[in-house]
């Protein structure tokens, strides 16, 4: 079993909570520990961005907590009351949905503090929760941030070849649709994954201001290889969802679409080898201007087949979004090689000045 960082960095943060509760003498520790738990962040952007909003929301709670003890008790229903609330002025705040948790956990905890000298236990539980923030703080600022640009690339890179692969299976009419429609769920959730950890890398990005011009050129490249990938993946869900009626097109149509997605995944491995550093040129011009030609042909015998009498138009505009995002994706892949070609130049002079 693994574990990642963000697992050692919880570990870590309890155990500081701990030592500190006990070093400045405050019971019970554990209430530190929960909090800590509670208030780890997965990148020091998002640390430094809700330090903030969590001091605010458990000061919040606390008051709404103490003043609604103090008037009505602290039975079960006037704790869910109070819980309600909190969380209805911390969406109204517009604060950061993540310390929601740890602001609950605060007013639970005070209002369950013994009706004898009430104030005093309910301070010394809101101190107990401060520490554990400010030991999950201090863990997220000494701990090596991870390399979401490598996280990143990693993810994309095995799901793009997944995608290209069922891409030519489906236009080859060879994928077993059981199969394609089980991996499919699984390419989405990868490409869910892979968005969030582009947003982390970005953030990260964001913070450090020293960051060179190549690294803001990678948030970019990243950002349209993400998006072309979408594209692909479109591409193949319309092409799943269509199956049949791509199976009824003429034989010359369907040929030239399976011709077309063929050169259109060819296309886009060569593109992310030459960012790799694998290709040492962008793709030649003529390579481009066949792919286009190719999309042109595609289109207008597909176009013609509206035309024929014998060709039944209800599968026709069924079939006509799945031509659509086949272009839309051999846009997409236009622009990420605009965006490729730029980036190793870029990086090249940028290497040639150091």
């Amino acid at each position: 079993m693994r574990l990642g960082a963000r697992i050692l960095k919880t570990g870590l943060a309890v155990v500081l909570a701990l030592y500190l509760a006990n070093w400045l003498q405050f019971n019970p520790p554990t209430f530190a520990a929960i909090a800590a738990a509670f208030a780890i962040q997965p990148s020091l952007f998002r640390t430094l961005r809700t330090f903030s909003h969590q001091v605010q929301a458990n000061l919040i709670g606390a008051i709404i907590g103490v003043l609604f003890v103090m008037t009505f008790g602290h039975a079960p229903f006037v704790v869910g009351v109070v819980v309600m609330l909190s969380i209805a002025i911390f969406i109204k705040l517009k604060l950061e949905p993540a310390i929601i948790p740890t602001a609950i956990v605060t007013v639970i905890i005070i209002m369950e503090s013994p009706s004898d000298n009430f104030l005093e236990f309910a301070a010394q539980r809101f101190i107990l929760v401060l520490i554990g923030i400010l030991a999950a703080f201090l863990v997220n600022l000494a701990f090596i941030p991870p390399r979401y640009e490598n996280k990143v690339y990693d993810k994309l890179s095995s799901t793009t070849d997944s995608l290209l692969e069922w891409l030519e299976l489906v236009a080859r009419r060879e994928a077993d649709s059981i199969a394609l429609r089980e991996d499919m769920k699984a390419q989405k959730n990868h490409l869910d994954k892979t968005n969030d950890l582009f947003n982390l890398f970005r953030e990260e990005r964001n913070y450090f201001r020293s960051k060179t011009f190549n690294q803001r050129r990678k948030v970019v490249v990243f950002r349209q290889m993400i998006s072309t990938s979408e594209k692909a993946y479109r591409v193949l869900e319309m092409l799943e969802h269509r199956s049949e009626d791509f199976s009824n097109l003429p034989d010359r149509v369907k040929g030239r679409i399976e011709e077309q997605i063929t050169s259109l995944t060819d296309y886009h491995r060569r593109i992310i080898l030459r960012y790799n550093g694998k290709v040492s040129t962008n793709a030649l011009e003529d390579y481009v201007n066949e792919i286009e030609e190719g999309q042109s042909t595609m289109t207008n015998l597909f176009v013609t087949l509206y035309e024929e009498e014998a060709f039944d138009l209800a599968q026709w505009h069924s079939f006509l979004p799945a031509i659509s995002a086949i272009i839309e994706y051999q846009q997409e892949l236009e622009h990420l090689d605009t965006l490729v070609e730029n980036h190793q130049i870029h990086t090249t002079e940028d290497d040639a000045n150091t």
